[in-house]
């Protein structure tokens, strides 16, 4: 963070804990070959506790009265399968679907629920740690506050969207909706539309994806940055001649903030999953 026996500013202090771990320096606004390893990590570690979790929980369901954890698993499923009847009417790609959305339900709360970390304790951590190995000293761990990952997610739920349009159209139709649709026309006009309908449908295509990774992006990103002036008002406490209320006021702000945001992280898992429901169930759908 900073050097032995100099103090960072409260600008500083925010900037270093908004950079990531990274494999490169980036140069460029668009840059594919910068890795922040560092969201790969927390990202890949939270998928793995996800699915050891769910296989721990299915390999002891029983019958009879379930035990706590049992029955929060089964609240779950049976809540994201009683979406995915309303939306995905394919009773087979409901079942592929309704795991899939499960799936990213419980890994963004997990990924989300990172948030509530004191926003120091990790990065004091790999302060001292990640030097000592030869690594930079910044360490994020929401993963849901890096574009890169949400806009990752959200791409995926475009290729299963483009999977499952194929699937149940057939290649021919879905090429077909491509260029009929929105604007449906006959004859000569339906070929002087084609080329206006084909864009529309990329347009869409691309805002569905980019919207829907920037909105958990933005949420975690604003979350992140509140715990940060907050904590600054930790820190400033000890500096100030009227410690004592900055203190308090840090203990309050924090205490609501984290209690808002626990409802903030499960909200966001829960749109996340309702999109990625939506938008593959309008993939189903012909114009």
């Amino acid at each position: 963070m900073a050097a032995e026996g100099q103090a960072l500013t409260a600008g500083e202090y925010i900037t270093h804990h908004l950079v990531h771990l990274q494999n490169k320096k980036q140069t460029e606004i668009i840059d594919f070959s910068v890795i922040n390893v560092d969201s790969l990590f927390w990202s890949s570690l939270l998928g793995i506790v996800t699915v050891l979790f769910m296989a721990y929980v299915a390999r002891r369901v029983h019958a009879g009265v379930p035990g706590r954890l049992q029955g929060l698993v089964e609240m779950l499923v049976e809540m994201v399968d009683n979406q995915a009847k309303g939306i995905v009417h394919n009773e087979t790609s409901r079942r592929a679907v309704s795991a899939a959305a499960l799936t990213a339900f419980v890994w963004i709360f997990l990924m989300n629920a990172m948030d509530l970390v004191p926003v120091d304790f990790i990065p004091q951590i790999w302060h001292v740690a990640g030097p000592a190995m030869g690594f930079p000293d910044y360490m994020r761990v929401v993963a849901t506050a890096d574009l890169s990952i949400t806009l990752g997610m959200s791409t995926f739920v475009l290729a299963m969207c483009l999977y499952y349009g194929i699937k149940v159209k057939g290649l021919g139709g879905f090429v077909k909706d491509l260029f009929s649709a929105p604007f449906h026309a006959h004859g000569f006009a339906a070929v002087l539309l084609a080329p206006f309908n084909f864009l529309l449908n990329l347009i869409e295509y691309a805002a569905k994806t980019i919207s829907h990774g920037m909105r958990l992006f933005g949420n975690m990103y604003a979350g992140e940055l509140v715990f940060m002036l907050i904590a600054l008002m930790g820190a400033g406490a000890a500096l100030s001649l009227s410690g004592s209320l900055l203190f308090v006021g840090h203990v309050i702000a924090g205490t609501i903030w984290a209690l808002f945001h626990i409802l903030v992280i499960t909200l966001q898992a829960f749109i996340f999953m309702m999109l990625t429901l939506i938008y593959v169930g309008q993939a189903h759908e012909s114009h």
